[in-house]
């Protein structure tokens, strides 16, 4: 009986990962978002911030302060729910995307990314499957979002302007994502990512358009405030949800996004292929 020939993966170098045809590349991330998926389903409480996280902040920004900024945009707590509930679609954008940086991080650290290395797969893959994964998690979000915020009273006057709402809010979560993805390489763990993601968000999400209007603030807030891309994306929102201007604060978010993934793509890239 002759010996069975063994084969050992060998590591795939980054100038092989041209080599890898696109239906290479196409197949190789379609079996890793199954990974990703498989896993979350195994980890079900991975999904917790995905599902707590709209109903909370809707809840509390309605309840705590709905009525005292409806008064101030001429209304009531109903006045403040189709204000607020566009820009918590553009908040969830952001504050999700923090979550493909720490998954990062927590492979690299576990040592998932090493066996990956070990495999014949194209490098973008590992990266494309987890975009798409946590693009998924967002539209879950998103959706939560959109039923809490009916139950809350929302009137949804245009499906189609909240279909392109995701849409808008899905390509700007798919730039900000290459951002924490060059976190999640560079930083040495998850905490630290996530520590990171916070200085980030927090002053992007509250110094902008999405929980109350921009007029009553400092002038060198609201000058902040203008440059804010939370700030179009909200109102790009809200312009198509329950009317208003749209074109600009719409081409101002598209440009946000189309820049900031033209610059971290490459750079979030080339750090995770040169990654010792």
């Amino acid at each position: 009986m002759s010996a069975a020939t063994v084969t050992t993966p060998v590591a795939v170098s980054a100038s092989d990962d041209v080599r890898i045809p696109l239906r290479g590349h196409l197949r190789h991330t379609s079996a890793l978002i199954r990974r990703n998926l498989l896993w979350i389903r195994q980890d079900p409480e991975s999904m917790a911030d995905a599902l707590l996280m709209p109903v909370i902040f809707t809840l509390l920004f309605v309840f705590v302060f709905g009525g005292s900024i409806g008064q101030a945009l001429g209304g009531g707590q109903d006045q403040y729910v189709q204000y607020v509930i566009p820009g918590m679609i553009a908040m969830m954008s952001m504050t999700l995307s923090q979550g493909v940086g720490t998954g990062f991080s927590q492979d690299f650290n576990s040592g998932v990314m090493d066996r990956f290395r070990s495999l014949p797969i194209g490098r973008g893959s590992v990266l494309f499957a987890k975009i798409s994964v946590e693009l998924m998690r967002m539209l879950f979000a998103t959706a939560v979002l959109m039923i809490v915020a009916v139950l809350v009273g929302f009137d949804i006057t245009s499906w189609t302007g909240l279909l392109a709402t995701v849409a808008l809010s899905t390509a700007f979560a798919s730039s900000i994502m290459w951002v924490f993805l060059t976190l999640g390489v560079i930083m040495k763990s998850a905490q630290s990512v996530q520590a990171m993601g916070f200085l980030v968000l927090f002053p992007l999400q509250f110094g902008s358009s999405i929980f109350a209007p921009t007029g009553s603030m400092p002038g060198w807030l609201e000058a902040f405030t203008d440059y804010n891309p939370l700030s179009t994306l909200a109102d790009a929102a809200r312009g198509l949800m329950v009317g208003g201007p749209v074109a600009h604060d719409l081409w101002v978010t598209l440009a946000w996004s189309v820049a900031i993934t033209a610059v971290m793509a490459p750079v979030a890239i080339h750090k995770f292929k040169t990654k010792s």
